[in-house]
């Protein structure tokens, strides 16, 4: 594993945005053959609750950048200082070109801002932030936009008992300086490439592009359901066991990596794949339980990619809270986590994303496309 220190950044806004609408799980009594007990059973182990899910008509760069506008409006930022922009996302608007291109013309921010994408879920945050402290740190650049999201709740066929009680739709902005002789960041990252097909999405690439026999073939999945072949594919017992093996030692590294205790940290922002996991994972490590959240996957799902995000925007109420390990995990199989110390940090919290009136169809779309190759727009 990779173990960093980097100084000299400070984190200086978070803001994450969830779409308006939602799914409880209390209201999918059909799914546990009509049976309270049931539901009441799953959402104690496993700790299913409320999700937001995303219309065909939103991205992740409409959340995001909607999240961006908000914080800088909030914070009163100047957006033309910003000269990096990190998006990290593995939906993106377009094939190409990248999203961050996309989003940097949305926010019209400076044109001296160099734009760059992460393709990455689960841990895509950390690999993130470990990046744009590495850009900051060396003084190069001065102030940097991370943009965060993942669709995975409106990528789920919600049939699909094993994927879609699991998954919501989230996206988020952190703002980030450089700041001379100020904070100590650490950071500890692995991957094990031998099961990048534990968490795949294997129609769609170049590899084996889209067509008519993939959108219109379903087939069963391991517990029955009809699901078609273009949905994602989670091998989840291989998963569990992967981030048992990895997680809790993780956890223990970066925080004798960092010369700490686990006494020293105020909050343990821990990727929320599910609550059994995250209790497992707390457990394991012998983290105090009052200092890591596990509600917040009641609250909105497993956010993938913006995962540890939401748990920081729905935790930082306490202004006791400056120094945070931040632990995420799962596709690729990657991981990644992160001690860093956000004492003054601006918290937007979590808001709902709302749709402009006059945002084209998916109709629309395809209509001005077919304009702008005859060029007629």
């Amino acid at each position: 594993m990779a173990n960093i220190i980097l100084r000299n950044v400070k984190t200086r806004g978070i803001k994450t945005i969830i779409p308006e609408k939602y799914i409880d799980i209390d209201d999918e009594l059909e799914f546990f053959e009509n049976n309270p007990k049931k539901i009441a059973r799953a959402k104690k182990m496993v700790g299913y609750g409320r999700r937001y899910i995303a219309n065909e008509n939103t991205t992740v760069v409409d959340l995001a950048v909607y999240a961006a506008e908000e914080l800088f409006s909030e914070m009163n930022y100047n957006r033309q200082d910003i000269d990096l922009l990190i998006f990290v996302n593995q939906k993106p608007d377009y094939p190409e070109p990248c999203d961050a291109c996309v989003a940097h013309g949305r926010l019209n921010l400076n044109k001296i801002c160099t734009s760059i994408d992460i393709n990455l879920g689960c841990s895509g945050y950390i690999h993130a932030l470990m990046t744009a402290h590495t850009y900051l740190s060396t003084g190069m650049y001065k102030k940097c936009l991370i943009l965060a999201g993942d669709l995975c709740g409106r990528s789920c066929t919600q049939s699909d008992r094993k994927s879609a009680p699991v998954f919501g739709d989230a996206a988020s902005a952190t703002i980030l300086e450089y700041v001379e002789n100020g904070n100590v960041a650490y950071f500890v990252t692995g991957t094990d490439g031998k099961g990048w097909n534990k968490i795949i999405r294997p129609f769609g690439g170049m590899r084996i592009p889209i067509d008519e026999k993939i959108l219109t073939t379903k087939t069963q999945n391991s517990i029955g359901n009809e699901v078609p072949l273009i949905e994602p594919i989670i091998k989840g017992e291989d998963v569990f066991n992967f981030t048992m093996d990895i997680v809790p030692k993780l956890i223990d590294d970066i925080i004798e990596f960092a010369g700490l205790t686990s006494g020293d940290i105020d909050l343990f922002a821990i990727h929320q794949a599910n609550k059994q996991i995250v209790e497992n994972i707390v457990d394991k490590a012998q983290i105090p339980k009052d200092k890591a959240p596990t509600e917040t996957f009641f609250k909105y799902a497993n956010n993938s990619t913006n995962s540890v995000v939401t748990v920081l925007c729905d935790s930082l109420k306490d202004n006791n809270i400056k120094k945070v390990l931040l632990c995420a995990f799962g596709v690729g199989l990657s991981w990644g986590a992160a001690i860093i110390d956000i004492d003054g940090i601006y918290n937007g919290g979590i808001s709902s994303y709302i749709e402009p009136k006059d945002k084209s169809s998916v109709k629309e779309q395809i209509d001005f496309w077919i304009k702008y190759i005859k060029g007629e727009e």
